[in-house]
């Protein structure tokens, strides 16, 4: 639902639909590749997020990172809690008569909350039956859109409407929406099935299809249905549309679907990363399902619907200091550990990811600095924290982490023992602080 904000907002800006399509696909493109990078640490290791963060950031320093990913997710599960219950309360006004949106909240972010804590099988089956729902709303409301337009006497194709937004702006913005997910989709990759293979694509093929194909032609697809209901309406918000277009049993179907589509967003992409996070936090207290609850509370403490209204300083400051953990992780996973990992250690409160006190110097410093200056230069965040934050994280590793806090990994002259799905191994836990690798 948010991505019919991002591409209204472009077109509201002065950009062209066309444009907002192709700059909205092209900034897909690049947060796509950037996932295939991330995600091998799920499909090689079986890692989440804010555990492989200990390699970078300390075994306590991870909290920092990964908790300020978990409350991002959290809002964003609020965001589109609220908006599912918008549709929700619609359906309410016209059949019952009722109207309270915030009641609507309630129950659908108590809905949601259940099925997440039930597991991710639970949510791979809603993902199946709500992914055809987004498609089913896009082509019903371009449809009906472009006729609304038509009958105005307007071409969505050449409107023009006045504003001063940069494509690069959109760019930029765009990359921060999808920020969240480029960093912690280990939490969703170690779930995939792999082939054993040290080759990249093959043993990644379940990914390529999903971030280089899928997401960046659905998200130009909604991002530009949500452009042409601007140009045709003066409304992004396609609940309103459906709400003043349709009648009966499709205003129903259609406002279920928009419901589902929610469901199925908020579950993998918001309430399970952000309860990960919780549970890494505190998991001698907090468990997974426990977790998924404090998700849904912090979610809905954020007051998502005011940050919705300022959806784009919301994407710029949070895509500054998140872009700058994916530098950070791509410097640490490829270039210094060339993607071998010492996983035992991780779990070692001794071990060589204790560094000083828990906290590893050099990740902090770099993620620090390079979300500042990010956030400084908001419009163009995500172009920066990236880089940047990849470069000083190997400066200051190299200057003086590696010395101090040597890593098996890296010293390490015949690597092969920190693999795993590469060399046909999996990493298995056999109780009391015992790890080992069995055949995958």
């Amino acid at each position: 639902m948010a991505t019919y904000s991002l591409g209204a907002t472009g077109v509201s800006g002065g950009i062209s639909l066309a444009h907002v399509i192709l700059t909205i696909f092209a900034a897909n493109l690049v947060i796509g590749a950037f996932m295939l990078l991330t995600a091998d640490i799920g499909t090689e290791h079986g890692l989440s997020f804010a555990v492989y963060l200990r390699a970078p950031f300390g075994i306590y320093g991870t909290h920092l990172p990964a908790v300020s990913r978990g409350v991002v997710a959290a809002i964003w599960f609020g965001i589109q809690t609220y908006l599912g219950a918008l549709a929700l309360n619609g359906i309410g006004e016209y059949f019952l008569g009722f109207s309270n949106w915030f009641l609507w909240y309630a129950a659908f972010a108590a809905l949601q909350v259940a099925n997440t804590a039930m597991g991710i099988k639970s949510v791979e089956r809603l993902a199946a039956l709500a992914a055809p729902a987004i498609i089913a709303i896009s082509v019903w409301m371009y449809f009906t859109l472009d006729g609304i337009a038509q009958t105005k006497g307007l071409n969505i194709w050449n409107a023009d409407l006045p504003g001063s937004m940069s494509l690069a702006v959109l760019f930029v913005a765009n990359m921060g929406f999808w920020s969240t997910m480029a960093i912690d989709i280990p939490n969703l990759t170690r779930f995939l099935e792999t082939e054993p293979s040290r080759r990249f694509a093959r043993r990644n093929r379940n990914v390529f299809a999903a971030q280089l194909v899928a997401l960046p032609l659905t998200q130009a697809l909604i991002a530009g249905i949500g452009g042409v209901s601007m140009i045709a309406t003066g409304n992004w918000n396609p609940i309103e549309v459906i709400q003043g277009d349709a009648t009966g049993l499709s205003l129903l179907v259609l406002l279920l679907l928009v419901v589902l589509a929610q469901w199925s967003t908020n579950n993998s992409a918001n309430l399970i990363p952000s309860a990960l996070t919780f549970v890494n936090l505190a998991p001698r207290v907090i468990n997974y399902r426990i977790g998924v609850a404090l998700a849904g509370i912090v979610g809905t403490l954020s007051f998502p619907w005011l940050i919705l209204n300022n959806l784009f300083v919301f994407l710029g400051y949070y895509g500054a200091f998140l872009s700058s953990i994916g530098g950070i992780m791509v410097a640490d996973y490829y270039i210094l550990r060339k993607r071998c990992l010492n996983v035992p250690a991780l779990y070692d409160p001794e071990g060589q990811f204790r560094y000083a006190g828990g906290f590893n110097p050099a990740g902090l410093a770099a993620w620090v600095i390079a979300g500042g200056i990010a956030a400084w230069f908001v419009d163009y965040a995500v172009l920066i924290g990236c880089p940047l934050g990849l470069v000083l994280y190997l400066c200051f590793s190299r200057a003086a982490g590696l010395a101090r806090y040597p890593q098996a990994e890296i010293i390490e002259r015949f690597p092969d023992r920190f693999l795993a799905t590469s060399v046909g191994k999996s990493w298995v836990h056999y109780g009391n602080g015992r790890f080992g690798r069995e055949p995958a």
